[in-house]
């Protein structure tokens, strides 16, 4: 095995390797006993069937917040124990080079954070690209030729929106409004409205099952009545969620469209003639492209597989290591 090209998302841990593709895909969370914050019980889709079934002791744990790492020895166990799911036999042979995908905006500390845990974690080689750089790559643009692209990414933790050329990056804007907000937004609404407590888990369910189809325009959400403790089943029109979410949406796109002012002409001629390129579990969410659309006053592309684009462009960056060497440069440099 060669390497991995790695998506270290605050939702969802995103693996791929050369030869074999997408080998992981999974929640990016961690189940730890509060006596052994160092020592994963289960992670991944694991720890997510976990959460609210736990005993007292055993608590989950995120490592990755805002798309960064906060706590180095909780995210260097969390990597640790994810690479050796995938290549269990690897401290057995040369050990592997890996490609992690890092928030454009992220600042000096926290790129050289993700370095570390990376190699603490059981990789000898380690170099950093910019998640919207990765994920135009995965998209099957490329980011060395001699045009603009605009990439707006909505992740769990963090949104941007990242005007790229020839190698470097021309324009950036980020907030830490995201996809976890939108989630917020909804269990917030179903409280107020329907009177009624859900997890995040099931609030997450509804925010991306929401239907998108005329036939079918309504969805059943389980959760404990407010009021009385008990069991409930709400039905929740498609237009709710909408409305739920919205206010943290038109947030999102307004603040990442400042990045426009900053674009030349000849760059605004190309983003018009391409579109704009959507990634990140945010792009999914039914009017999110649409809204996009207006505040931009440009055409809005969905990547074919949003969640996934990322981490397919790091791993396609081992094979193309004058990409990753362009944009490590254009990091440092800003």
């Amino acid at each position: 095995m060669r390497g991995f090209g790695i998506d270290l998302g605050t939702a969802n841990t995103v693996v791929g390797t050369p030869d074999e593709g997408i080998v992981l895909n999974e929640p990016s969370l961690m189940m730890v006993r509060i006596k052994e914050p160092r020592r994963a019980l289960a992670i991944g889709q694991d720890a997510s069937d976990l959460v609210d079934r736990t005993p007292t002791g055993i608590v989950p744990i995120r490592p990755i917040r805002d798309g960064v790492i906060v706590d180095l020895d909780t995210a260097r166990t969390f990597v640790t124990a994810v690479l050796a799911q995938i290549s269990p036999r690897r401290h057995y042979g040369i050990r592997p080079t890996g490609v992690i995908a890092a928030p454009a905006g992220a600042t000096p500390l926290e790129r050289r954070a993700l370095l570390e845990v990376g190699h603490e974690a059981g990789l000898r080689k380690v170099g950093l690209i910019p998640e919207p750089v990765a994920g135009a790559l995965g998209c099957g643009i490329d980011p060395l030729e001699p045009r603009t692209h605009l990439v707006v990414d909505i992740g769990g933790g963090t949104s941007e929106v990242t005007a790229l050329c020839y190698g470097g990056v021309l324009s950036h804007r980020s907030c830490r409004i995201a996809g976890n907000d939108l989630t917020s937004a909804i269990l917030r609404y179903l409280r107020a409205e329907h009177r009624i407590l859900v997890g995040e888990l099931t609030a997450e369910r509804a925010k991306v099952g929401a239907p998108d189809t005329a036939d079918e325009r309504s969805l059943v959400v389980e959760g404990r009545d407010a009021a009385t403790g008990r069991a409930r089943l709400v039905t929740l029109e498609t237009e709710e969620i909408m409305d739920a979410v919205r206010p943290t949406t038109t947030s999102i796109v307004q603040t990442l469209s400042t990045c426009l002012d900053d674009l030349p002409p000849r760059a605004i001629s190309d983003v018009m003639a391409e579109g704009i390129l959507a990634i990140g579990g945010g792009s999914m969410l039914r009017g999110v492209p649409q809204l996009l659309e207006e505040a931009f006053g440009l055409p809005v592309k969905t990547a074919d597989r949003p969640l996934t684009c990322v981490a397919e462009g790091a791993t396609a960056c081992m094979e193309r290591p004058e990409v990753l060497a362009a944009y490590a440069a254009s990091s440092t440099a800003a």
